[in-house]
């Protein structure tokens, strides 16, 4: 076993192996950029290195200087966690030049999956099943177009060099190809420095299920069952689950010995996944096999009870595999949900912040073991603390939020509790989309496939709700609080009479009024004592009011209706959580800047921090709502800006190649006049 190893990446996964190498004794050098000097997985290590500047291509990207770092701080092997380096031949030969163990599988190995046309071709050769499709090196766009007709529509387009869902586009006509052909070869381009694409026919309601697989450099190799992935957006993951909920023993069997053949197919070692799809008969296909630790590999340890960067540790240093494959057990039902710094109302688009505000559910960092009941309930894998940034420049990812139960049942009511209790303020989160998912009844009843989401849009996409009395009844609790202890004139002398000072008056009722601007405008909310009772009056809505504190937040008694919750002040925002909901009011102090309008029309903004890709109009252009404009790389996807309504372009501020920030203009619009 290694005595010091480098980790060359940051966030959870950085967390997530500093965490079982401190378990076994090994000493670990984190590497980080300008923007994570301060980082959780830097805390963590017992060294830290600097390589350079907040973009991964002038810091995490840099193979060469994180080796030299390696040997600077006599590190014996290099954890390159996933993402990054993971899945660079390269990056594996030089390690191997530089004496230096790269932790995962052997260059040749990367190098055969690492193109999804050639890696079908192996598997072709190892029968394993194929989806019918065009993987050939010809990229002319007529012979792939070509191949599209003959396959027939609805296709895929993949970059050939891909994963984690850069690069896909489905086409469902031959009216559409060119422009999405354009659109994944720059995709691809910008995130793998590869534009070839691959051509598949596009399966109609498929599930997502990949195998996770290990092999040793002794020959052995096993499957650690399955996990099922299907609940996607924009071919990125949200939801996994492990086992995959209907699979028959048979079925698993023979995913998993295919996956065991493709691995061996390539000479494989150490933790990778075979990904199928699926149909709804039980036939399956692979799609590729990431040559690395999956994002959702929680899941299967903690089906399993098996640590798996240990395991990748033990394999890397020349050790069989801890357990053969009839000694594998699946031990109850695990779930994983992905809490993004993102917005779902707005098409996922990533939001950038600062966490001003953060409480998780009572959870553990990292713990596994099937003692009693199974492993600890409820898990947390996060890079990021209270006052961390999300930036620009990586992953949105807060964390990664694991349960388990005995079944799949006490998997889902652990899950929702959790969500309920994960709270963030600073920026936007899927928090409730995530909440609004789990307790849906396609997701409780397990009617899977990758178009979850889209087909239930109206469950999961509501309206925005009024907001009710009961989140004003929890707002008003919040500030009665701030405002009796803001009147304590010393809160070291409990026997003070001044420290119970409440609004009691010599002639009449005790009276409060609170003025809260909600999304739909502005409400009064007053609270009025009279013979030691209170009552809220909302609007034409009055109710009894008793509030009393309950887990770090209030428990209200509305009369016939007791409703719990918590709340964050911060400055002039006051932030109401109850369930997964959150919701944002603004506290209005009538003495100070009375309301001000906002009226932004006539020009086209940034939604986040991004590179200007494309431009598609230009001055005097007559536009229509909904015309693209601009298209913008961020978080390494591409986001097409449309025109929100009719109008005439006056003036576009940006050119291609240009990085903007968050809210500035882009385009300049005014009307059509009639």
């Amino acid at each position: 076993m290694f005595n010091k190893i480098l980790i060359a990446n940051r966030g959870e996964i950085a967390c997530r192996v500093a965490a079982t190498c401190r378990r076994l004794g090994i000493r670990t050098v984190a590497v980080y950029s300008d923007a994570d000097a301060n980082a959780r997985h830097v805390a963590l290590c017992d060294e830290a290195v600097h390589i350079g500047g907040a973009a991964a291509r002038e810091s995490y990207l840099r193979g060469d200087h994180i080796i030299e770092m390696a040997k600077a701080t006599g590190a014996q092997a290099i954890h390159p966690g996933y993402g990054f380096l993971s899945e660079n031949d390269g990056f594996a030969d030089a390690c191997a030049a530089a004496g230096l163990v790269f932790i995962g599988p052997p260059a040749s190995s990367i190098r055969a999956m690492g193109s999804k046309s050639a890696a079908k071709r192996l598997m072709e050769e190892a029968a394993v099943p194929l989806v019918p499709g065009y993987h050939g090196e010809d990229q002319d766009p007529a012979l792939l177009r070509h191949e599209a007709d003959r396959i027939g529509y609805p296709v895929l387009l993949k970059a050939s060099a891909g994963g984690g869902g850069k690069g896909m586009r489905v086409v469902e006509a031959s009216e559409g190809f060119e422009a999405a052909l354009a659109s994944v070869q720059r995709e691809a381009s910008a995130s793998f420095g590869d534009d070839r694409v691959l051509v598949e026919k596009y399966l109609t309601r498929p599930r997502h299920i990949e195998i996770q697989v290990f092999a040793d450099t002794h020959g052995n190799c096993v499957y650690l069952f399955e996990r099922d992935c299907s609940v996607q957006r924009r071919h990125q993951k949200v939801l996994e689950e492990a086992p995959a909920p209907g699979m028959s023993e048979e079925r698993r069997r023979a995913m998993g010995e295919a996956a065991v053949a493709a691995a061996q197919a390539v000479g494989y070692v150490g933790a990778g996944t075979v990904e199928f799809i699926a149909n709804q008969d039980g036939s399956f296909y692979f799609m590729e096999m990431n040559t690395r630790l999956q994002v959702e590999h929680p899941v299967t340890e903690m089906i399993t009870g098996q640590d798996l960067v240990e395991w990748q540790l033990r394999v890397a240093s020349g050790e069989p595999l801890p357990l053969k494959q009839d000694q594998l057990r699946i031990h109850g039902h695990a779930l994983e949900a992905r809490v993004y710094a993102e917005n779902p109302d707005k098409g996922f688009l990533p939001s950038t912040g600062t966490l001003r505000y953060l409480r998780t559910p009572a959870a553990v960092t990292f713990a596994l073991g099937h003692d009693g009941d199974g492993p600890a309930g409820v898990r947390i894998d996060s890079g990021v603390r209270e006052g961390d940034t999300i930036s620009p420049y990586y992953d949105p990812m807060i964390a990664k939020l694991i349960v388990w139960g005995r079944d799949r049942e006490e998997a889902l009511a652990r899950m929702a509790q959790a969500l309920a209790e994960y709270h963030v303020v600073g920026l936007s989160t899927n928090i409730a989309f995530l909440q609004r998912l789990v307790t849906s009844q396609a997701f409780r009843t397990a009617d899977l496939d990758t178009g979850l989401i889209e087909r239930n849009q109206a469950a999961l996409f509501p309206p925005s709700a009024q907001v009710g009395t009961e989140t004003i009844a929890l707002a008003v609790a919040a500030l009665v609080d701030a405002e009796t202890r803001a009147r304590r004139v010393d809160p070291a002398d409990a026997h003070s009479p001044w420290q119970n000072a409440g609004a009691w008056r010599l002639n009449g009722d005790a009276s409060s009024q609170f003025r809260l601007r909600t999304s739909e405008g502005e409400t009064l909310a007053s609270l009025r004592s009279d013979g030691g009772k209170q009552w809220l009056t909302v609007g034409d809505q009055t109710v009894p009011f008793r509030a009393t504190t309950h887990g770090g937040g209030y428990a209200l008694d509305l009369g016939a209706r007791t409703v719990k919750g918590s709340t964050h002040l911060d400055g002039e925002s006051l932030y109401v959580f109850s369930g997964a909901q959150q919701t944002r009011l603004e506290v209005i102090d009538p003495l100070a800047h009375a309301g001000t309008a906002d009226a932004e029309g006539g020009k086209l903004v940034a939604p986040m921090p991004g590179r200007i890709i494309a431009v598609m109009v230009q001055a005097g252009a007559v536009i229509g709502k909904g015309d693209p404009l601009i298209v913008m790389e961020a978080m390494k996807m591409e986001h097409t800006l449309t025109a929100p309504a009719d109008g005439v372009v006056q003036e576009v501020l940006y050119a291609i190649g240009d990085q903007v920030q968050d809210g500035a203009q882009l385009v300049t619009l005014e009307d059509v006049v009639a």
